[in-house]
């Protein structure tokens, strides 16, 4: 059971991932059209509520990847100085917190959702949606939960290993 969802989450985070980096190319592309537009005088009309959207895919789509690399940023001036345990367990306990902050923001952003829905808020120049972008951006959260909370269980399953 545990390679089936190993093997979904990889695939949610491969697939958050891409999406995140096809938001980072057309970020890319909206400024480098409305910069070279301002140079003509005709810049890209909407470029801030394209580049404010996109930049919500962009951050929250690597985020799974960023935790499936182990690149977030970890300060580790005392690592040397613990024991094994203390910081296996920190690490455990790390992962579980994670998992916890992202459903938090998957549910508190649902909530929100459902807020721009009901009152049909738009962006200021373009009038994009906002509850499209809310929904990918609490779809990424979810998936980076559920990915948080796997490597919380295989670490707690590589410790009873180790110890059996």
């Amino acid at each position: 059971m545990y390679a089936f969802l190993a093997r979904w989450a990889d695939r949610l985070i491969n697939l958050s991932a891409v999406i995140g980096s096809a938001g980072l190319i057309f970020e890319v592309a909206v400024i480098l059209v409305d910069v070279t537009g301002r140079l003509f005088n005709t810049p890209l009309y909407g470029a801030q509520d394209l580049s404010e959207m996109t930049m919500s895919i962009v951050v929250f789509g690597g985020m799974a990847m960023a935790d499936k690399l182990r690149a977030h940023v970890a300060v580790d001036i005392f690592e040397e100085q613990f024991p094994a345990w203390l910081n296996r367990s920190s690490d455990v306990f790390s992962a579980l917190a994670g998992a916890a902050i992202f459903a938090g923001i998957a549910w508190t952003v649902y909530q929100s959702s459902q807020i721009s829905l009901m009152l049909n808020l738009a962006t200021n120049v373009i009038g994009l949606p906002k509850a499209w972008f809310q929904w990918a951006l609490c779809a990424f959260s979810v998936i980076t939960s559920f990915a948080m909370l796997l490597r919380a269980f295989e670490m707690l399953a590589r410790k009873r290993e180790q110890h059996a």
